[in-house]
Parts: C-alpha cells; sequence; structure tokens
C-alpha cells in the first residue's frame, strides 16, 4: 500500500491531503492553548476564592476554635492544593503538547514543500523531454511531407517530354536532399521518443513513486505525533490525578473531623459565666401581725390540729414578692444563724419541716454575703472600661482570662530568663577573653532583662492571687449553693405570733427587736439607678432561660427594647415593655440600634 504506485496521478490532490493535514493539526494545537487557558483560569478563580474566605492573618481573634470551622480551613487549604494541581496541568499541557505541535507543524510545513517542489520539478523535466520529442516528431513530420511533394514534381518532371534534362537532374537532386533530411529527422525523432519514453518512466515508476513515499512518511508521522500528543493529554491530567485524590481524601478527613461535641464544649467554655442558678426565694410572713392581734399579744396560740398552710398559696405569694433586684418591704427581724431551723410532729409522729422569720432574715442574709453582687453587670452597666483584673467579666470568664494572662506572662519570663542566661555566658566568655569584647557593655542590658523578670514575677503572682480569689469563690458558692438545698421546705403546722411554725408552743422563740442597720444596707446594694433610656431594639433569635441572677428570659420572637450595648463579653442588656431589665446573651438576639431613640 504505497502512494507511488497507487496515486500516481494524484499529485494535487495529495497536494491539498498535505495541506489539510498540516491544518488539522495546527487546529489541534488551537484547541489544546483554550484549554490551558481555562485550566489557568480555573486555578486562578480557586485560588482567588480560597483567599477570600481563608482567615485573615492580621487578626487573632478570628482563629478557629470549633472542630468546624478547623475542618473548613483545612478543606479551604486542600482547595489550595486542588488548584495548584491544576496549574501544574496547565504547565504540562503547554510543554508536552501544544509546544511539541508548534514545533512540529513548523517542521512539517518546511519537509512538505521541499517534497512538493521535488515532484515538480520531475514534472517540469518530463514536460520539458515531451516537447522535445513533439518538436522532433512534428519536424520529422514536416520533412516527410516536403520530401513527397519534391518527389511528386520529380516524376512529373521525369514523364514530361517537354522538360529539359537539366530541370529534371535539379528536381531530382532536391528529391534526395529532402528525402536525407527527413531521414535525419526521423532518426532524431526516433531518438527523443526513446528519450522520452525512458524519462516517462523513470518519473512514473522511480521520481514520483519516491516523492510520494517521502509525502506518505510525512503524512504518517503527523497522524503518530496527533496519537501521542492525544496521549500526553491524557497523561497530564492523569499525572495529578494521585495528588488529587489526596486533596479529596483530606477534604474528607477534615468533614470526619468535625465533633459536634468539642464544639458544644467550645461553646460552654467560651461564655459560661460561672454564676450559679438563683435559689429558691424564701416564706415571708405577713401574717404574724394578724396572728398577734388575735391572740392579744400572747406569745403563742392555742395548739389547732390540722393547721396547715397551703403550698399552693404560699407559693403565690412568694412569687407576687419578687424583691430581690427591686423596691421590697423591711422584714421585721434580724438574720438568725441556720439553728432557727425546726420541725413540727404531727399526732402520728412524722417530722415536717417549718419556717421561723428569722430564717427568712438568715436567707437573705446568706443571699447578701455568700453571693456578691454580680460584678460583671454592673461594672458593665454604664459601659465603664474593662478592669485590669477582669472584675468586669463573669466568674467563668474571669478565670480563663486571668489563666491567659499568667500563661501569656510565663511565656515572656522564661524568654526573659533565656536572655538572661545568654548575656551571663556571654559576659563569662568576654571576662575570659577580652579581645571578644567589654563584659561591662552587657551590664545594661543585663541589668534590664533582671528588672523585666522582676516586673514579670509580680504580674504573675498579681493575676495568681486574682485567679486564686475566683477559683475560691466558685468553690465557696458551690458549697454555698449545696446548703442552701435544707431551706427548700414545705411549710406544715401551726404558725406562732412571733412567725416560728410549730405544734409545740415549748418550742415557740421570740425575736428580737428588729436591727434596720443591716438591711438598709441590704437595700442600697439592689437599689438600681433610674432607667436607662433605649438605644435600639431586638428581636430574640432563639429561646433563653435566664435563671443566672441579672439575666432576662425571653422567648423566641420577642421583641425587647435595648439598653446597653455589647461591651465585649457576649451579653446586651435589654428591658421588656414592663419595665423588667437584665442580660441577654448577644449571640441570640437580632439587634437594631436606633441612633435618636431615646424612650425608655
Amino acid at each position: 500500500m504505497s502512494w507511488g504506485t497507487e496515486l500516481w496521478d494524484q499529485f494535487d490532490n495529495l497536494d491539498k491531503h498535505t495541506q489539510w493535514g498540516i491544518d488539522f493539526l495546527e487546529k489541534y494545537a488551537k484547541f489544546v492553548k483554550e484549554r490551558i487557558e481555562i485550566e489557568q483560569n480555573y486555578a486562578k478563580q480557586l485560588r482567588n476564592l480560597v483567599k477570600k474566605y481563608c482567615l485573615k492573618r492580621s487578626s487573632k481573634d478570628e482563629e478557629p476554635r470549633f472542630t468546624s470551622c478547623v475542618a473548613f480551613y483545612n478543606i479551604l487549604n486542600e482547595l489550595n492544593d486542588y488548584a495548584g494541581q491544576r496549574e501544574v496541568v496547565a504547565e504540562e499541557l503547554g510543554y508536552r503538547v501544544y509546544g511539541e505541535l508548534l514545533r512540529y507543524s513548523q517542521e512539517l510545513k518546511t519537509e512538505r514543500k521541499m517534497h512538493l517542489q521535488e515532484g515538480r520539478k520531475a514534472q517540469q523535466y518530463l514536460d520539458m523531454c515531451w516537447k522535445q520529442m513533439d518538436n522532433s516528431k512534428k519536424k520529422f513530420e514536416r520533412e516527410c511531407k516536403e520530401a513527397e511533394k519534391a518527389q511528386q514534381c520529380y516524376e512529373r518532371l521525369d514523364n514530361d517530354t517537354n522538360a529539359t534534362k537539366a530541370d529534371v537532374e535539379k528536381a531530382k537532386q532536391q528529391l534526395n536532399l529532402r528525402t536525407h533530411m527527413a531521414d535525419e529527422n526521423k532518426n532524431e525523432y526516433a531518438a527523443q521518443l526513446q528519450n522520452y519514453n525512458g524519462e516517462q518512466h523513470k518519473h512514473f515508476y522511480i521520481v514520483i513513486p519516491q516523492i510520494y513515499k517521502h509525502l506518505q512518511e510525512m503524512d504518517e508521522r503527523r497522524t503518530i505525533k496527533l496519537s501521542e500528543c492525544y496521549k500526553g493529554f491524557a497523561d497530564s491530567e492523569r499525572k495529578v490525578i494521585p495528588i488529587i485524590s489526596k486533596c479529596l481524601d483530606g477534604m474528607i478527613s477534615a468533614a470526619k473531623s468535625v465533633d459536634e461535641r468539642r464544639d458544644s464544649q467550645i461553646v460552654i467554655d467560651s461564655f459560661k459565666s460561672g454564676f450559679e442558678p438563683p435559689g429558691d426565694f424564701p416564706f415571708e410572713d405577713y401574717s404574724q401581725h394578724i396572728y398577734r392581734t388575735v391572740s392579744d399579744g400572747t406569745i403563742s396560740t392555742p395548739k389547732q390540729e390540722g393547721m396547715k398552710i397551703d403550698a399552693k398559696t404560699t407559693v403565690g405569694k412568694a412569687k407576687g414578692k419578687l424583691w430581690l433586684f427591686g423596691k421590697k418591704p423591711k422584714p421585721q427581724s434580724p438574720p438568725l444563724t441556720p439553728t432557727s431551723l425546726y420541725t413540727s410532729s404531727t399526732s402520728n409522729g412524722s417530722q415536717y419541716p417549718i419556717f421561723s422569720i428569722e430564717q427568712v432574715h438568715y436567707c437573705m442574709s446568706e443571699i447578701k454575703t455568700g453571693k456578691p453582687r454580680i460584678s460583671s453587670f454592673r461594672s458593665l452597666k454604664r459601659g465603664g472600661p474593662a478592669q485590669e483584673d477582669f472584675s468586669h467579666l463573669p466568674p467563668e470568664q474571669r478565670r480563663k482570662k486571668l489563666q491567659q494572662r499568667i500563661d501569656e506572662l510565663n511565656r515572656e519570663l522564661q524568654k526573659e530568663t533565656d536572655q538572661k542566661d545568654a548575656l551571663i555566658k556571654m559576659k563569662d566568655v568576654y571576662e575570659k577573653n577580652p579581645q571578644m569584647g567589654d563584659p561591662s557593655s552587657l551590664q545594661p542590658k543585663l541589668a534590664e532583662t533582671m528588672s523585666n523578670m522582676d516586673r514579670l514575677r509580680m504580674e504573675i503572682h498579681k493575676n495568681e492571687a486574682w485567679l486564686s480569689e475566683v477559683e475560691g469563690k466558685v468553690a465557696a458558692r458551690g458549697d454555698r449553693r449545696h446548703s442552701s438545698d435544707i431551706n427548700h421546705l414545705v411549710t406544715q403546722g401551726r404558725e406562732s405570733p412571733e412567725g416560728s411554725y410549730t405544734d409545740d408552743a415549748n418550742q415557740e422563740v421570740r425575736s428580737p427587736p428588729q436591727q434596720h442597720s443591716h438591711h438598709n444596707e441590704f437595700d442600697d446594694e439592689f437599689e438600681d439607678d433610674d432607667p436607662l433610656p433605649a438605644i435600639g431594639h431586638c428581636k430574640a433569635i432563639y429561646p433563653f432561660d435566664g435563671h443566672n441572677e441579672g439575666t432576662l428570659a425571653m422567648k423566641e420572637g420577642e421583641v425587647l427594647y435595648i439598653i446597653e450595648e455589647d461591651k465585649g463579653d457576649g451579653w446586651t442588656r435589654a428591658r421588656r415593655q414592663n419595665g423588667e431589665e437584665g442580660y441577654v446573651p448577644t449571640s441570640y438576639i437580632d439587634v437594631t440600634l436606633e441612633k435618636n431613640s431615646k424612650g425608655s
């Protein structure tokens, strides 16, 4: 199967076919170039996307803590590596495919031009031989006709009796001349014909097949090159598949690393205030004056069987008198010790816990002395600056901040210690080798380092004292909460005129005169200031129980007034329409601030 034997007469078609082959090669090269541009743009867009959503290095506050955030940033890193692999694909296509196609296209054009020129030259030489043969043929034909005319003229004169011998002899000589010239042209024509036939055979059986063979080989090499480029096009993608698979595996690993329990614990660590939930409100006895009037001021009343306090009525009264943060009536007797707790015995011998007014005052005193005011909320009440000891924060957040500061100070102290050791070693070297330096030149720096170390130690000691104070208060608060469970009693039995509940008149205890100074101080501590003006409003996104002291419970969708913005601790002060105020988590609400709002 050879073009030289099968297509010996298709020179023009082969010319067109080889030109089409080169055009197709360049067309594929253009396709590869556009694919490279797509890969480059894709990689660039991926990198821009990663850069847009990646963590900014300037802000340390945005460092991811939740496992879901860490997983997302790991996925962004894997996606950035994936974009790098797309760039590798573009580079590989540009080097192995596109560049090779451009180089080979130029080689094909040069080789094709050379082969076609050789074919045209061979055809031109054959055409020249044919022309020479044709000229000799025509000349031979013409001489033959002239010789035939000379023979006819000689025969006519030879048969004419009137012709002279000289005319006959002249016609004979002319005949001989024409016949000789015809013979010579005949020989020349025969030689030219033989030469042309030889060149024609050589042209169609040797020269043209050789040229066409070269063209065929060239076209086959072009086809092979296209096949190799097709394979290289796929191999460029295949090479990066393992790395891309690792990137995808990294994304899957990042997804599997998400731990909802750990994220929930981080939320607790971030927003836990450390306050204890409010305890039960004590029973307030307002009926002691009634019993005193009925009994004419006697110490005790006659024993009445079955006289018991309705628990529901008691609870209802207590709820109507929640005066812990508002105006309240003054108790009638001073706080006593927990020894004022008594039990009441019924006829069947069962024991019931009882209350007296002394226990009410004791509970109030315990709240005052055991549970200090919520400094974090009061300190932020007017938007004051953050304190050095973080006393403006809730206990748990304050403990975390203090611990972080202590850790930072310890790291700085370690750096200063290392620097001091290095200076001492350098000073020893200078003392042993004075030519290397003056030991006294290091003294100022050494003194500065020692001063810094002393300052850091003092700071650490001060912060550790604050931390011990916070931890001690938290522990004491837990103990008080445990001991306060004994105050959660259901009243049973009979009420004495002085407020103690007993079935035995001998167990009644009289209260000493009321001391107002202690309760005045208690009132002043929980006395609120004038209402703050509203600076906006908010809508609750999530419900909030508000069990802690100073917080405000809210329902999902409830609208509240904003009277104080979040100062950085995650709490916003809000007020209901009924005037009830408290702090709510900032992340639980959708805040809308109104600059010109002055209503309360």
